[in-house]
């Protein structure tokens, strides 16, 4: 009896385990992933995505953090209604000379899984910044004047 019991038990956990949303199904992300590019040490930067509520319940944002202190997303503190957008500002301090791939994880009230976005970019220093900003405008500068010619 204790075994059916127990049994019977674990059926109806693993049921509701299983009727618990994932966070794609009730939100949509404008993307998953952005790419600063290259970037100048010292210069942080931000990007905005987008979360966009699917479902028929207001979905309220229980915490958004960083894969590491480097990377910082803003608080939402009002819940997102059905249908409407919310703004998750991420900040990258940009203080490491190096490239990067870092995670942003978001938690939504009642649904267990974490949904993650992801941004990436290489970090220069300022000398190597410059060079590049240089040989990224050079080839249109060249085709700038033949088109001219």
């Amino acid at each position: 009896m204790k075994k059916i019991l127990l049994l019977a038990s674990a059926f109806v956990l693993t049921l509701s385990v299983m009727a618990q949303p994932k966070p794609d199904e009730v939100v949509k992300m404008n993307t998953e992933k952005h790419d600063f590019g290259k970037i100048k040490v010292g210069v942080p930067v931000t990007y905005s995505f987008e979360i966009k509520n699917i479902s028929d319940k207001p979905m309220v944002v229980e915490n958004s953090y960083g894969s590491c202190g480097c990377t910082t997303p803003e608080k939402i503190v009002d819940p997102i209604m059905p249908g409407k957008t919310a703004s998750l500002k991420v900040h990258y301090n940009a203080a490491a000379v190096a490239p990067f791939t870092k995670d942003v994880h978001i938690k939504f009230a009642g649904i267990e899984a974490e949904k993650v976005i992801h941004i990436t970019g290489e970090v220069l220093t300022a000398e190597a910044y410059e060079e590049y900003l240089k040989t990224k405008n050079k080839p249109k500068l060249q085709k700038a004047e033949n088109d001219h010619k």
